[in-house]
């Protein structure tokens, strides 16, 4: 059976872990935790990172950190995990829902204008795949509106935004006022099945961000001796993962670059294979904007409706290949459907029935991308 997805160890995790036990301090922001945040920091110019115990919490932090009043609105796509809105919710945010674009599953930035009223908040675009949402765009209405800009970039460790107009390249997380990421094991790189990371973008947030972190004390400020003693200063929670869990993403941290460069060759393979199939109509491929980059986070493919999707799925499992459909839009689901102010998001639906997933890991080999992609063209010639 080729599994649809299973974490890489780079060799390191468990030797680091020891040193995290050998050192005493396993409670969290200690030594690995300091060394992953300052990586980040450095690699990618973000101001503050925090590290959370999952992207879920660092989301949540966002959430809070946006001050958000019962009755204010917050934009986001209707086809994302279910963690994007539970985030909002928890501060007594109104969900309003954005179709996805035709072209890929990103929130479509030509339909936030319409959404805007004068409750609306906070904006926020998840980057499917790791491929960019539209910023510069995004970016635009969120300063004319005065709104916020909180980054779903939970897929989108090492991948960038360039921007048409001045060719700048930004790392995704690091456009918005503030950004989660997730180490989840079904990422690019875990944090050992679990974890996440706070982007702070803008400095107004940094010091609260910390407080928030420590459980709601200003502890951090103490431990660097800008206060004499810490207390209760605001709300917060345990967001802080233990030491173990960051010792084991340093190590993959250490070897971003070769986990980086085989996806990539993987989803290249892939796309290859496949684009033959997908130029006589059979499928959509991945689509990957100017104004994007490839992470390799996910290689999907768009069936034409759900009973070609279902049957792929169902063909390739008795090929003993795993394949995944993703998410259902949030807007039917069980829990909002009722609450959902009634219009049509076609995009999110038609994703919600149409896309699968194909196994992408470190460890998969370039043979059994050739052997997927066979067995696809194999279902294909039976349609």
């Amino acid at each position: 059976m080729i599994d649809f997805n299973r974490p890489h160890l780079t060799g390191n995790e468990v030797l680091y872990m020891n040193q995290a036990v050998e050192n005493g301090h396993l409670s969290g922001n200690g030594e690995f935790s300091k060394k992953c945040q300052q990586f980040f920091q450095d690699r990618y110019g973000f101001k503050k990172c925090l590290l959370t115990t999952s992207g879920t919490d660092a989301l949540e932090m966002c959430a809070m950190l946006c001050d958000l009043k019962p009755g204010d609105e917050v934009i986001i796509p209707s086809y994302t995990f279910v963690s994007t809105a539970l985030a909002f919710l928890r501060e007594g945010a109104k969900v309003v829902f954005a179709d996805s674009m035709k072209r890929n599953p990103n929130l479509d930035a030509e339909a936030i204008e319409a959404l805007i009223t004068p409750r609306t908040k906070v904006i926020v675009p998840v980057h499917y795949a790791g491929v960019a949402c539209d910023m510069d765009k995004i970016m635009e209405i969120a300063n004319r509106h005065n709104l916020l800009v909180v980054e779903d970039a939970a897929q989108a460790l090492d991948s960038y935004h360039r921007s048409p107009s001045t060719g700048e390249k930004r790392p995704l997380g690091g456009l918005g006022h503030l950004g989660a990421m997730s180490f989840h094991e079904t990422k690019n790189i875990t944090a050992g099945g679990e974890g996440g990371l706070l982007v702070v973008n803008d400095e107004r947030f940094i010091r609260r961000a910390e407080i928030l972190w420590e459980k709601g004390t200003n502890r951090a400020e103490f431990f660097r001796g800008a206060v004499n003693k810490y207390g209760w200063v605001d709300m917060g929670s345990s967001f802080l993962p233990a030491e173990i869990n960051a010792a084991f993403l340093w190590a993959q941290l250490e070897n971003l670059d070769d986990i980086q460069e085989k996806r990539k060759a993987l989803w290249n393979k892939y796309y290859e294979l496949l684009k033959p199939l997908a130029d006589k109509g059979f499928f959509q491929l991945p689509d990957i904007p100017e104004y994007a980059t490839n992470n390799a986070h996910i290689f999907y493919l768009v069936c034409r409706n759900l009973e070609e999707r279902t049957n792929l799925i169902k063909y390739l499992k008795e090929h003993d290949i795993q394949a995944v459909f993703h998410y259902l839009s949030l807007h039917s689901s069980e829990f909002y459907r009722n609450k959902h102010d009634g219009r049509e998001l076609p995009e999110c639906d038609r994703y919600m029935d149409t896309l699968v997933r194909l196994p992408l890991f470190y460890d998969l080999e370039i043979e059994e991308v050739e052997r997927i992609c066979k067995t696809i063209c194999n279902f294909c010639n039976h349609l």
